[in-house]
């Protein structure tokens, strides 16, 4: 039986890139949503130091076999700390798996690959998997049961039970939701400062709608201060 050190030396002598040489995207439409959905995981668990999320992140799986890997375009994995990683070493993340995983799909995305990574995913022991095609508008998704990947039928309002993210499929592409548990929606960061700009407009009108509405009351004060002094030098009543 080999010992722990020797194990450790063993492994410590195996390389595991942190980059297969290969793009994150195939073309801007894909990297958009890969983003999206990347950034609106990280914001919905700002608060959860023990929820780890990636985008387009090695993950190795098989300790001494750096053959053995996958990327997912985003992924999350739950009862993981956050921080900085060049890679996802499931051996050194306490075994634990993304329980979680998201892939855009493009048009370089081979049927080959894609079965490939299916496969990965199942084995490997991921809970839930989806797959968006955004050209085309499709979604599917596959939750774990029976220690099986199985597909959902029907996504119309389908809420991650991990996640507890709700999706709404949409017709034609670029059609997708995705909303928070609070029915806000998934937003790239340039639709967030799009929001806020607009928000903070709308509150610098209001400001200066009120501004003018007490200018004009204070106006109409003096107006009135300056008619009942004239009538008061005339020996006029003001009553």
């Amino acid at each position: 039986m080999m010992s722990t050190s020797a194990r450790t030396s063993r492994s410590e002598q195996v390389l595991y890139p942190d980059s297969d040489g290969k793009p994150m995207s195939d073309n801007t439409v894909q990297f958009r949503w890969i983003v999206l959905i990347k950034e609106g995981l990280e914001f919905l668990f700002r608060d959860r130091p023990d929820v780890f999320v990636a985008g387009d992140l090695l993950w190795y799986y098989e300790e001494g076999n750096p053959k053995a890997r996958t990327a997912p375009d985003a992924m999350v994995a739950f009862g993981r700390p956050k921080g900085d990683r060049g890679s996802y070493r499931q051996w050194e993340e306490a075994g634990v798996a993304p329980q979680v995983v998201f892939e855009v799909q493009s048009p370089g995305n081979r049927p080959a690959e894609m079965l490939r990574k299916f496969r990965v995913y199942e084995d490997r022991g991921v809970e839930e998997y989806y797959l968006y095609d955004p050209d085309h508008g499709r979604l599917q998704a596959w939750i774990r049961r029976d220690g099986r990947l199985r597909e959902v039928p029907d996504l119309r309002g389908w809420i991650s039970p991990r996640l507890g993210v709700r999706f709404e499929p949409g017709e034609g592409p670029e059609s997708l939701g995705i909303f928070h548990p609070d029915g806000s929606p998934f937003r790239t960061l340039l639709k967030i400062q799009e929001v806020a700009l607009a928000e903070r407009l709308r509150a610098d009108a209001a400001e200066g709608r009120a501004d003018a509405a007490e200018e004009a009351a204070r106006a109409e004060r003096l107006r009135a201060e300056r008619l009942a002094e004239r009538l008061r030098a005339l020996g006029e009543s003001v009553d």
